[in-house]
This record gives structure tokens, C-alpha cells and sequence, in this order.
């Protein structure tokens, strides 16, 4: 019989045993140790004694058995789905054999051996548990186990013999999408609620605890049966969910649920009711009892170096509702053929603490880039569609209309702005305002290159941090999408190459967004009026991970040599978000939508072309952008940072900006000294136009 047959009869005998245990403990509970079938039932009233009368015998109730332990094979399976376990050996005489089965659980090899396989798998499997199951003591371990303590136990001991229902404390009814095991940061006890706080691990391996050394963290096990909605309603017992509204596409819908705590209202969204008020309860709890929801490490969000004014988790929800939102508002609920998209952008922009006074600034989708013939020496062409590199237009022009307010003769527009005068020369954001970026999914190029479902299984983080690929500088592909690494040398982009064929490159939007956290996204010509502008934080829809995003986004480049102020790395917050979008399958559409505040409707722009289907350039291009900045230059000359004469062309407006371009290439030479590659430039021509009076 071969090893699979065996495996299988062994599985199913094991299955009828308790069958059969369950009966003869039934037997032994009937009088005369009869098993009940045996014994003859009295012939009922009115037979006359006659024994062939037919009559219905009563049915016996089945007295209900225990419930049977998961073991650890179970436990294992339900923590690691997939784990592959490998005969290593066969040893003994035939009658009495000793297999050896080996199973790899994060890197690491467990090997059990027992007289079966299906033991030395279970052997194995329980190995494999111990090393990352750990209890706080062993009396909670002796509890999990069901066996009670006596006082002279000895804790002491290195040997640990458990038995299978050392794993019943794993089991949980929670389904996986829905993973709220919560801590506290706080001193304060909660024994006072009359809730008892197992503190027992997550099913769900590698879960980080919350960081406070002197306060130990409580953890609501999965076990205790309580989600963040039954904790709330101990806190706040009597507590009203209400509903808020539905929104999304019919396969990726999101409902908003909000409820009233000590009069103040907090909002949760998912794709049912269901998680949506566990989320609402879930920023209670984080907001007025400093409750935190408990996340895998490469789920969790990196905080922000600086002032961080809001919540992590609650302000990447709040910024992701608002994005999607506005979307929705914009394309008649996704009705629009416009709708279409494979990535959507926005900014966010924040003044205060509270997080319901953000507004959304822009919108914006795309995931493709021209096509090289139709580059434009004029500055009329968009070169690249991706969604959040057309979001950063926006923002720029945005920034330039509020500047435009400042200089407002009206008193209601000039307070509008979001500038004040510096004390020196140029203009500063006012206090508290802060920019943050939202991607519904993680930016192309090095955020990116990595496999989501083996993440998402392993839940490790970065398993190879020292692959050559890591931290590479990608570009992006003319009339395609995806990435490819640069050359290793430097690459010369020619005009008339590009047109004769060449593939046109850009570079990928990780890159790009590492280089807004070096020189600000503002941009050169922005930084005639203002210092640098950072993103807080950014934000994305799905496939966040912390450790690939935090690479792409600033720590390949840690070692960048010293910046000249008023320049600096900045590490803006991380975050993915609660209620995770769902991959959006099917071709990428051709076309590019943005959408700033004062706009009345969406623009749309063809990708391939960079202008919109009636060949007219969009209100994002070079053209736009540097005519705005030529009004602005001339009415703010005598308290520019930058003092220069009016600049005879676009190239030599920008050139101008040197403590910007200083910045840059101290950038550029941080990526090749890192061995990541050179930065590919677009051909020179394109910037060389000047705008007729």
C-alpha cells in the first residue's frame, strides 16, 4: 500500500473513532450496562399481550459528547494554509517503524517523528507552534492545556510535553477578513468592565504588540469572543450604530456606519455593515480609551518623523473615504464611463487636528505615458498619465491659485489662502496644514516589486532585503505598463532618437515619490515662492507593505550625503487602510481623468497622446503651468526667494531654482552611490519653449 493510501486509512480511522467511543460511553450510562438496541421495550396497552402488534418505539434523545480539540496539525494549518510536509526518513523493523516528517514554517525546518506519519506530521506541526506560540507563564499555559496546577509544579523545567489541547485556546470563530484584536497603551486597568483579558497570541503569526515597556500590553484574545463592538459596548453600554451611506462599484461596495461615543461621532467603513460598525467602534477605541488595533508588521502603519497630528489608522480611513468618495460625486456614482480605472489618486489636505475638516484637493486616474511621437516641444503635452504623478500637477496648480488668492485685493479671498508671508522673502503654508497623498494601490516601480499573496501568507516582511533588485530605480514603458530596472550606466535620451523609434522612458512613480521626499513636491518653480512642501503621509488602497514602501519611498537613500536647508529627507506616515480596495481586473482604459477644487467637471485626457481626444492641451501641461507662474513672478518679483530677471524660457526658469537643482542632484548621485542606477532624463528639447506675450 503506498504512503498516501496509508495516510488516507489512518485519517479515516481516526475519523470513526470517536464514533465509536461516543457509543460505548452511551452504553455505559443505560442500566445493566445495556447499550439500549439490546433491550426489549414492554409491549404498549391494548396489544393483548400479542407480541407481532406493530408499534413505534420512542427515539432516544443522543447524549450530546465534547467537542473535539483542534490538533495541532489543524491549529498549524489554519495559522500557515499550504505548508508542505516531507518524509525524511523511514527507520525500524517493519512491524514497529519510526518515520521522520520535516515541515518549513518561516524559514526555519521542524522535523517529528512518531509510528506513523500522520504522528510524525502532528509532531511536527506541534514543534512548529511552540516556536512562535509563546505564553506570558506557565500557569496560563497549564490553563490552555485544561490541567490544573498544584502548588509544587516546576516552572523551571526546559521539558515541555504538551498535549494537543494545548491549541484549543486558537480556536475562533472570527472570519480572516476581519482580524480586530485589540491593545492598550494606557496604565489603566480594565478589570473593573468584568472582562477578562486572556493574554493568549493571535491566531494570526507575528503580531506585534503595542510598544509600551511599562505598560504591558492587554490583549482581547480572539478566544474571550469579543470584537471591537462588544468591548465598546462595555465601555459605553446602549451605544446607536446608523447607517451613513453606500457607495462603489457592485463588486467592491463600501458602507459607512458611524456611532455617537461621549458626543463625539466616529465613522467605519467596509465592504458589509457588519465591519464597517466594527471599524466605527475600532476608532472609538483608539480615539478615547487609546486602544489600538493590533496588525501583522508589514500591515502596520510607520509613523511620520515630526508632528503627527492625527491618528495613523483613523486619518489613512478617513483620507481613503474622502478620495473615493469625491470620485464617486464626480463620476455620477461610477456610473460614468469615465469611472473606468485601474489606479485612483488624490490629495488630501488637512488644517487642524480634526480629521472631518480635511478636504479633498484633486483627483486624478491614469496608469499609462505618451507615446514618444507625440512628445511636444512646446510644453502642450502631458508625458506622463499615471495617477498620482497627474495628482502632484494638481496639487501645483492648486498652489498657484491660492497664491493667487493672497494677492486677492478682497479681504474674504485673500483669507482664503493657505499661504502667509514669510518673515524673510517668500511665502509659508499656515500652521497645521498638511498635504496627504492617497494611491489605491502601491506606486509602480521598487513599492511594488514584491508578491502580495506570499506576503500575505508569510506575513514576514521583506524575506530578501538583499536582492539586487531591491531599491533598483526603474522605468516606466513606453505604450505598455509595468516597470524594468535602468542600465547600469548613464542613459542619454535624444530628441530625434525618440522620434525615429526609440522607446521613450520615465522614470517610475516610486522613484518619482522619492524624489518629492528630497526636494518637495512643489517642484522648481513653486520654490520661487516657497520652501520646500512634504507630504505628510501617504496612504494606500491595497497592496501596502510597510517594509517595500518605506524602501521606495526614502530608506534606500538613508546615506544621502548632507542637504543644504532648507532641504531634508523627509519620511512622511505610511499607511494602508482598513477596508482594503479590491484589484481592479480587466485592461487599463486609455485615458487619464484629473479633477482639482474650482473645477467644474473632469477633464479627460488621452494617455497616449497627452491631450484630449480633441487634440487640446490639457490644463495640467508644461504650457498651462509655466503661464500661471509668469503672471505670478511678475506681481511678486520684489519678495521672491529666487531674485532673477524674467526668465527668457521655461528651461531657464527652472535652471534658475539652483538650491533646488543642488538638492536634486545630490539625490541622483545618493541612488549611484548606492549602486541603484542613474536617473534617466527626458530630452532637453522639450523644455527649450518660450511662452509670446
Amino acid at each position: 500500500m503506498s504512503s498516501c493510501s496509508t495516510d488516507v486509512k489512518e485519517n479515516r480511522n481516526s475519523d470513526n473513532l470517536y464514533s465509536k467511543q461516543g457509543v460505548a460511553a452511551e452504553a455505559a450510562q443505560l442500566p445493566n450496562g445495556s447499550a439500549g438496541g439490546g433491550r426489549k421495550r414492554p409491549l404498549e396497552e391494548g396489544n393483548n399481550g400479542h407480541s407481532h402488534s406493530k408499534y413505534r418505539p420512542k427515539k432516544r434523545k443522543k447524549v450530546p459528547g465534547p467537542i473535539l480539540p483542534k490538533n495541532a496539525l489543524m491549529q498549524l494549518n489554519e495559522i500557515k494554509p499550504g505548508l508542505q510536509y516531507r518524509l525524511q526518513s523511514q527507520t525500524g523493523p517493519v512491524h514497529a517503524p519510526v518515520f521522520v516528517m520535516t515541515v518549513e514554517v518561516n524559514g526555519q525546518l521542524f522535523e517529528g517523528s512518531g509510528p506513523t506519519k500522520k504522528k510524525a506530521k502532528l509532531n511536527a506541526a506541534e514543534k512548529a507552534l511552540r516556536s512562535f506560540v509563546q505564553f506570558p507563564n506557565a500557569s496560563e499555559a497549564h490553563m490552555a492545556m485544561g490541567r490544573t496546577l498544584s502548588v509544587h509544579t516546576d516552572f523551571t523545567s526546559d521539558q515541555a510535553d504538551f498535549p494537543d489541547m494545548l491549541f484549543n485556546a486558537f480556536e475562533t470563530s472570527a472570519p480572516v477578513d476581519d482580524p480586530f484584536y485589540l491593545a492598550s497603551n494606557s496604565n489603566g486597568s480594565f478589570s473593573s468592565l468584568g472582562i477578562e483579558y486572556p493574554l493568549l497570541p493571535s491566531p494570526i503569526p507575528n503580531l506585534v504588540q503595542a510598544p509600551s515597556p511599562a505598560a504591558p500590553s492587554i490583549f482581547v484574545s480572539p478566544t474571550s469572543g469579543k470584537n471591537p463592538v462588544m468591548i465598546l459596548n462595555e465601555l459605553r453600554p446602549g451605544l446607536k450604530y446608523d447607517f451613513v451611506s453606500e457607495s462603489g462599484e457592485s463588486h467592491a461596495k463600501n458602507f459607512v456606519m458611524s456611532v455617537a461615543v461621549d458626543a463625539q461621532n466616529f465613522q467605519g467603513s467596509g465592504r458589509n455593515k457588519k465591519l464597517a460598525k466594527a471599524r466605527a467602534a475600532q476608532a472609538a477605541l483608539s480615539a478615547l480609551f487609546n486602544m489600538q488595533l493590533d496588525q501583522a508588521p508589514s500591515r502596520q502603519p510607520i509613523p511620520r518623523e515630526g508632528l503627527q497630528l492625527h491618528l495613523p489608522q483613523v486619518l489613512a480611513d478617513a483620507v481613503s473615504r474622502l478620495v473615493v468618495d469625491k470620485f464617486s460625486e464626480l463620476t455620477d456614482n461610477f456610473t460614468s464611463p469615465h469611472a473606468r480605472r485601474k489606479v485612483l489618486a488624490g490629495v488630501v489636505m488637512t488644517t487642524g487636528a480634526d480629521v472631518k475638516e480635511a478636504e479633498v484637493i484633486c483627483v486624478s486616474t491614469g496608469t499609462k505615458c505618451i507615446n514618444g511621437e507625440y512628445m511636444s516641444d512646446r510644453g502642450l503635452a502631458l508625458n506622463d498619465c499615471h495617477a498620482e504623478i497627474v495628482a502632484r500637477r494638481c496639487l501645483i496648480r492648486y498652489l498657484y491659485s491660492q497664491l493667487e488668492h493672497f494677492l486677492s485685493n478682497q479681504e474674504e479671498e485673500h483669507q482664503k489662502s493657505i499661504f502667509s508671508r514669510c518673515d524673510g522673502q517668500g511665502f509659508r503654508l499656515k500652521q497645521d496644514v498638511q498635504f496627504h497623498l492617497y494611491i489605491s494601490t502601491s506606486p509602480c516601480g521598487d513599492a511594488r516589486i514584491f508578491s502580495p499573496h506570499e506576503a500575505g501568507v508569510e506575513d514576514q516582511g521583506d524575506r530578501h532585503p538583499n536582492r539586487k533588485a531591491r531599491g533598483q530605480l526603474r522605468t516606466k514603458i513606453e505604450s505598455g505598463e509595468g516597470t524594468i530596472p535602468v542600465r547600469s550606466s548613464n542613459t542619454i535620451q535624444t530628441w530625434d532618437g525618440v522620434l525615429q523609434g526609440e522607446r521613450l522612458l520615465t522614470m517610475s512613480c516610486s522613484d518619482k515619490i522619492a524624489r518629492w521626499n528630497v526636494v518637495g513636491f512643489q517642484g522648481s518653480l513653486m520654490s520661487y515662492f516657497s520652501a520646500p512642501l512634504y507630504f505628510s503621509s501617504i496612504i494606500l488602497g491595497s497592496l501596502y507593505h510597510a517594509d517595500h514602501l518605506s524602501r521606495a519611498t526614502y530608506q534606500r537613500i538613508a546615506d544621502i550625503h548632507p542637504l543644504a536647508p532648507p532641504f531634508s529627507l523627509n519620511r512622511p506616515l505610511l499607511s494602508g487602510i482598513s477596508n482594503t480596495e479590491a484589484r481592479q481586473p480587466g485592461k487599463a482604459p486609455n485615458f487619464s481623468v484629473n479633477w482639482t477644487v474650482g473645477d467644474q467637471n473632469l477633464e479627460v485626457v488621452n494617455a497616449t497622446t497627452g491631450k484630449d481626444d480633441l487634440g487640446r492641451p490639457s490644463r495640467l501641461c508644461k504650457h498651462a503651468l509655466y503661464s500661471r507662474w509668469l503672471r505670478l513672478h511678475c506681481k511678486l518679483s520684489p519678495t521672491l526667494r529666487i531674485r532673477t530677471p524674467r526668465p527668457s524660457s521655461y528651461h531657464e526658469a527652472k535652471q534658475a531654482a539652483v538650491e533646488y537643482h543642488g538638492s536634486k542632484q545630490t539625490l541622483f548621485r545618493a541612488f549611484q552611490g548606492a549602486g541603484l542606477g542613474a536617473w534617466v532624463k527626458k530630452p532637453i528639447e522639450q523644455d527649450q519653449f518660450t511662452l509670446t506675450s
